[in-house]
């Protein structure tokens, strides 16, 4: 099965995607994980994006696909993909529909985590102070907003139309958003 966490910064998808790898044994891809690695090794990637990434903006397309096809032989092996955080606009959607299609395989569902964005304020911080990511300034986070909602909310009715998303109330504990979000991947 292969999934899509859905949301706008700090809603959890992180956190959830990490606790499905736990339960189903999939792989989670994110592409932000794979860029602050790539970032903090130094490598040429991890150069290139540095400025984007503190500025709040979007990596391109070509080095996000390129990532994700790097990973992908490795999900398929362990029988689903957690895609966290990706797609982010619906150009990459619609790559990923063909790069997944070209593979035999698709997206099953899209399970957006809804939130409230003063409380996704307030998770930043928390994150920014417990883990230390230079991403999480409260300036990038505010540009990250605004991408979100002008590059990525636009997915809502691209998935809407697939018949694949569905929505799970992102603000309760951590166990309630994961109980919730087991009820719609074991939906028939």
């Amino acid at each position: 099965m292969n999934i899509v966490l859905f949301g706008p910064p700090g809603a959890g998808k992180g956190t959830q995607a990490k606790r499905l790898v736990q339960e189903r044994n999939w792989v989670q891809l994110s592409t932000g994980d794979m860029l602050r690695e790539a970032r903090q090794a130094g490598t040429p990637l991890g150069q290139k994006v540095a400025d984007i990434m503190d500025s709040g903006n979007l990596v391109s397309d070509e080095i996000v696909i390129a990532l994700i096809l790097e990973r992908l032989e490795e999900a398929e092996k362990a029988g689903g993909a957690i895609f966290d955080g990706f797609p982010r606009t619906v150009a990459q959607a619609e790559a990923l529909d063909d790069l997944l299609r070209s593979r035999g395989a698709q997206i099953d569902r899209v399970v957006r985590l809804v939130v409230d964005e003063n409380a996704l304020v307030q998770r930043m911080e928390k994150r920014a102070k417990e883990e230390g990511r230079a991403d999480d300034t409260v300036e990038a986070f505010k540009t990250r907003l605004e991408t979100y909602a002008n590059q990525t909310a636009p997915l809502i009715p691209y998935y809407e139309g697939q018949g694949k998303l569905a929505d799970v109330d992102g603000m309760g504990t951590v166990e309630s958003v994961a109980e919730a979000i087991s009820e719609v991947l074991d939906r028939e």
